[in-house]
């Protein structure tokens, strides 16, 4: 097995493997495209999008900066919106269902590391996907951990740290995040 399908898998894996190396460089070189592409080009901004993020429904909108490792793992729904300066670590699937917005400064990470030290030492790090579901709106300065699920039409207050899946139809905020009430949809 490739380092590229261990991280796709969520094993442990080598990010300083040449194939990996090379399709970071070559999303970093798309998002610098991206991030200063001039606001009055939609047309530009939505081709750099869409080579950046190939996996992705209709009308879905990227406020520049935008940054990510791959870009390729990131699976958006239609009409996807993420603000000014959002950042997904996509080394293992992320997830976002249809119509789901983004506040300014939401970190989406799946990537992390060994807890322990002599493992964490030799390089080698994972990724656990994340799942955002349909509807969703997560506020500004949300950080969201790895493995995270959020469930459909929940609404996630900002500066929130997500470290365990949060429910449907909930408003959930706090660091941690927690249920702060059922919202009746």
């Amino acid at each position: 097995m490739n380092e590229k399908v261990k991280m796709i898998h969520g094993e442990l894996y080598n990010p300083f493997d040449k194939e990996l190396v090379s399709q970071r460089i070559e999303a970093r070189l798309l998002q610098q495209k991206l991030n200063t592409c001039s606001p009055d080009n939609g047309k530009e901004l939505k081709r750099l999008a869409k080579l950046l993020i190939p996996n992705q429904g209709k009308s879905c909108f990227i406020q520049p900066p935008f940054y990510c490792d791959y870009g390729t793992n990131i699976y958006l729904g239609k009409r996807v919106f993420f603000n000014f300066n959002c950042t997904v670590l996509d080394v293992t699937p992320v997830k976002i269902g249809d119509r789901t917005m983004f506040g300014p400064n939401v970190q989406i990470y799946t990537a992390t590391h060994p807890l322990d030290a002599k493992s964490r030492a030799s390089g080698l790090e994972f990724g656990k996907p994340i799942t955002i579901g349909e509807d969703v709106w997560i506020g500004g300065n949300v950080t969201i951990c790895p493995g995270v699920t959020i469930g459909d039409r929940t609404v996630i207050g900002a500066g929130s740290v997500i470290t365990k899946d949060i429910p449907s139809d909930t408003f959930a905020a706090g660091n941690p995040c927690k249920i702060i009430k059922t919202i009746d949809n």
